[in-house]
């Protein structure tokens, strides 16, 4: 009855995950004994002493138990859970060794939804196998796990108003221990699985897999929008890389990959109807994106519960692989610093009316290889009024319509390239769908209340946090995601790349400045109005070697923040903090060392309480 829904398929796969270090490896014994590490039962374990886990001597003692399975039961309720759960948590004191060869999941029987279960059974049986500590042999036995999957959608659509929420239930029954996770949708009850994987803890005194056996809790994110976004543009990234970050995404229930596919450094992505933009543009024939190569990412991602935005920043930000086409002002222009932020600059130029049948074909193709994305990201950023300045052709354009050439006739162009670029973005789409833009001049009042339309448009906030243009744009009922550059700028705090010292954002930010960057307080009574937020990489100084330390641990931080909105400070989150950024290294993910290993296995010890 636990297990069982009308209508359900029982599929199910016995794959083995255990590492087992057999004796009849090939080879010699001599070869054995340099080859595998002699594995000694460690001297030291764990007890729960005042809501702390205590090192303390194992030798002798039967009590102790290592200190993963120490902090799922010490302190907080919700043991080492991240992000923390929002709903009703209850958790009993017992755990059950489980047998990780015999993991039986239940799918539910939709079509739709088939490929996407398989691969999260495979990922949960990975992440399982990646609990137990190298060279370490499991103890034979366990009880057999079997999860009941009931899912009320067989839809995939995932959009702001997708539900999340899921139901979680563990229980020990007739010898085995049942599962049952109820959602929604697939992306609910894919959470879920995700938090059941943190469930489940490595006793490497006992050398056994246990599992938390008596836990209920329900669960729902407190913002719609989550996540991080990427620029590929100033340096490359490897597909490879991109998988992975969405395998960290997917760890810490953030939902969203927005993709920065192109800048005026580089245009990575082939658009077979317009091929001289990567073919020019590109850093090398090999550094490029293909429609399948997108196509297999949005697929990857949505296994994981991450939706893939697409951007095509314009009408600034573009540059290279444009050379041909003649549509463009202070291409690569110097001294750079008159016309951009940074080399090389480049606008496009909204005169040319070739340009928007350019413009159509790329928006047509992202359409298809982003598989008709719910929100289209259409820049906006750091359009340079002294570029267009710079051209007499535009300047004339400009003069023979009647216009000037004050900042406010630059901005009427700027209009007026936003609502022809829009109109194309609309006929390959079919249908009105939200377009994000930037903060930018054109966001400004009085700009924002003649060009934007608070319906159509949702806001992304990369300023300070505290910026006042913030309030006009929630007075005047637009949307926001929160990018605060003082907060969530993550290449910050790096040497200088075009002059000496730091770069223009320095300091670099914390994860604690993350977790305390509160969107309830930056937007107020009109909290509502705010989908969410984002974490944003520029590439300028980091690429594949270092991309993994750039987000993690300090995704996970946001992470929290937007699915939990703690009331509480990143003090109250640390000691788990430490132990998810062990989970994270375990599958993979090479995130960034926060504190001596000391300062793990000796909890509370370390904080500077003053």
């Amino acid at each position: 009855m636990f297990f069982t829904k009308p209508g359900f398929k029982e599929k199910v796969f016995f794959v083995s995950v255990c590492i087992l270090v057999a004796a009849a490896i090939t080879g010699s014994a001599v070869f054995i004994s340099k080859s595998i590490r002699q594995i000694s039962t460690p001297k030291w374990g764990y007890e729960c002493v005042q809501g702390r886990c205590r090192k303390v001597e194992a030798s002798g003692r039967s009590d102790v138990v290592s200190l993963d399975v120490c902090r799922v039961f010490c302190g907080e309720d919700i043991g080492t859970l991240w992000p923390k759960p929002t709903g009703q948590v209850k958790v009993g004191n017992t755990l059950a060794h489980i047998d990780c060869d015999n993991i039986l999941f239940k799918f539910p029987d939709y079509k739709r939804q088939q490929v996407y279960w398989e691969q999260t059974h495979q990922r949960f049986l990975d992440q399982v196998k990646a609990k137990v500590t190298k060279n370490h042999v499991l103890r034979v036995g366990g009880k057999k796990v079997v999860l009941d999957l009931v899912v009320n959608k067989e839809e995939l659509d995932h959009d702001f108003s997708t539900d999340e929420t899921y139901r979680l239930d563990v229980k020990e029954e007739g010898g085995n221990v049942g599962v049952r996770i109820v959602a929604s949708t697939y992306y609910g009850a894919r959470h879920g699985v995700e938090t059941l994987s943190q469930l489940i803890v490595y006793d490497n005194i006992r050398k056994e897999l246990q599992i938390l056996s008596n836990v209920s809790l329900d669960d729902a994110p407190a913002f719609k929008h989550r996540g991080i976004s990427l620029d590929t543009s100033r340096n490359y990234f490897s597909l490879e890389s991109i998988r992975k970050t969405i395998d960290a995404l997917a760890m810490v229930k953030l939902n969203t990959f927005h993709w920065h596919i192109t800048d005026s450094h580089s245009f990575p992505v082939h658009i077979k109807s317009q091929p001289d933009l990567a073919e020019y543009g590109a850093y090398s024939p090999e550094e490029t994106y293909t429609a399948r190569d997108v196509q297999d990412v949005v697929v990857y991602a949505r296994a994981r519960g991450v939706r893939v935005i697409p951007e095509f920043d314009a009408p600034a930000h573009v540059g290279e692989g444009w050379q041909k086409k003649d549509m463009t002002v202070c291409f690569n222009a110097q001294p750079w610093s008159r016309y951009c932020v940074e080399p090389p600059c480049g606008q496009l130029d909204p005169s040319k009316d070739a340009l928007y049948d350019v413009l159509e074909d790329i928006y047509r193709e992202f359409n298809e290889m982003f598989q008709q994305p719910f929100v289209f990201h259409m820049g906006g950023d750091e359009v340079s009024v002294s570029c267009w300045n710079s051209s007499s052709e535009l300047q004339q354009w400009m003069l023979q319509r009647g216009w000037s050439l004050e900042e406010s006739d630059f901005m009427r162009l700027w209009g007026y390239f936003q609502e022809k670029a829009l109109q194309r973005w609309d006929k390959v789409a079919g249908k009105t769908l939200p377009i994000i833009l930037w903060t930018s001049r054109l966001t400004d009042v009085p700009y924002l209340d003649d060009y934007l339309d608070n319906s159509r448009y949702i806001v992304q906030i990369w300023t300070k946090g505290d910026d006042p243009k913030i309030e006009d744009l929630l007075n005047r009922g637009f949307n926001l995601i929160f990018s605060n550059y003082d907060a969530l700028y993550f290449d910050c705090g790096f040497q200088g790349w075009v002059s000496d010292g730091h770069n223009w954002c320095s300091p670099y930010i914390g994860w604690q400045k993350v977790y305390d960057n509160s969107l309830s307080a930056l937007a107020g009574s009109k909290v509502k109005q705010v989908l969410g937020a984002e974490a944003a990489l520029w590439s300028e100084q980091v690429d594949d070697r270092a991309l993994d330390s750039r987000f993690w641990p300090r995704a996970s931080a946001l992470a929290e923040r937007l699915w939990s909105d703690p009331a509480d400070s990143w003090r109250d989150a640390e000691s788990r903090m430490l132990i998810h950024r062990e989970r994270l290294v375990e599958n993979g993910v090479d995130a960034e060392s926060l504190q001596p290993q000391w300062c793990l296995q000796n909890e509370g010890d370390c904080p500077n309480v003053l």
